[in-house]
C-alpha cells in the first residue's frame, strides 16, 4: 500500500516488487511496470516516469526494497543475541528469502547487470547490499577494515546468488553449504588480519617506547 499522495520515491519503491513479479515474464521493461502500475491502482503514465533510467533503475529499486523488507525482519535485539557469523549468516539467507519466489526475475537482473554498461553500477549495487548488511551485523569500523569487510561480503553474496539460481536441493541446502564455508571464510580472514594488525600495533608501540628510553622528552 502507498501513503496518501505518494511522492516518486514512495511510488518507485511502492512498485518495485510488483514489477519483479511480471519482470519473470515480461523481462525488465515497460510492461512489467505497466503491470505493476495496474496491480497497485497508479496511472500508467505516472509509473512510466518513476524509472527513467529503464531496468537498471528497476531493478536498483527492487533490490533498495528487498535491503528494507531484509532490515525489517529483524529486532536489533534479535541481531545483538546473534555471534557475528550468525548475523551476516541469517541477513544474506533472508535475502534469499525474499528472492527466492523471484529466481526468473533474478536472473534476468544478474543478466541484464552483467552488461559491460552496467558493470560499475552492479558493483555500487552489491556494495549497497553488503553495506546494509554489515551494518545491521552492529560493524561501526570507519578505517580500511570498512571497505575490505564490504567488498568480501559483496563478493561472497555474488557468488552465493550464483549457486542459489541454479539449486534445485531441498530448503536450498547446496546454497546454505556453500555460504556456510564463505561466511566461515570471511571470519577466519578477520581473525588473522586482527591478529596481524594486532602485532603490527605492538610492534610500533615498542619501537615508540624505545625511542622515548633513548631521546627522552624533555
Amino acid at each position: 500500500m502507498l501513503p496518501p499522495d505518494p511522492t516518486l520515491d514512495e511510488i518507485r519503491l511502492g512498485l518495485a516488487p510488483l514489477v519483479a513479479d511480471n519482470a519473470a515474464f515480461d523481462g525488465w521493461n515497460a510492461d512489467a511496470v505497466e503491470s505493476a502500475a495496474k496491480a497497485l491502482g497508479i496511472e500508467p503514465a505516472i509509473a512510466a516516469i518513476a524509472f527513467p533510467g529503464g531496468a537498471v533503475e528497476m531493478i536498483d529499486a527492487w533490490f533498495a526494497s528487498i535491503d528494507t523488507a531484509m532490515a525489517a525482519r529483524f529486532t536489533p535485539e534479535q541481531l545483538a543475541a546473534m555471534k557475528v557469523r550468525e548475523r551476516i549468516t541469517a541477513l544474506v539467507e533472508t535475502r534469499l528469502e525474499l528472492v527466492a519466489g523471484h529466481r526468473e526475475a533474478l536472473r534476468r537482473a544478474v543478466a541484464t547487470l552483467a552488461m559491460p554498461q552496467n558493470l560499475a553500477t552492479a558493483a555500487k549495487l552489491g556494495w549497497r547490499s553488503a553495506d546494509v548488511m554489515w551494518r545491521l551485523a552492529g560493524d561501526t569500523a570507519t578505517d580500511y577494515n570498512h571497505y575490505t569487510k564490504r567488498a568480501i561480503l559483496g563478493s561472497v553474496y555474488a557468488a552465493t546468488v550464483t549457486v542459489f539460481l541454479s539449486d534445485e536441493s531441498e530448503g536450498w541446502a547446496d546454497t546454505r553449504a556453500f555460504l556456510g564455508r564463505r561466511i566461515e571464510g570471511i571470519m577466519r580472514f578477520e581473525k588473522t588480519k586482527a591478529k596481524w594488525l594486532g602485532r603490527d600495533t605492538h610492534r610500533l608501540s615498542l619501537s615508540r617506547f624505545i625511542g622515548r628510553l633513548r631521546y627522552p622528552a624533555v
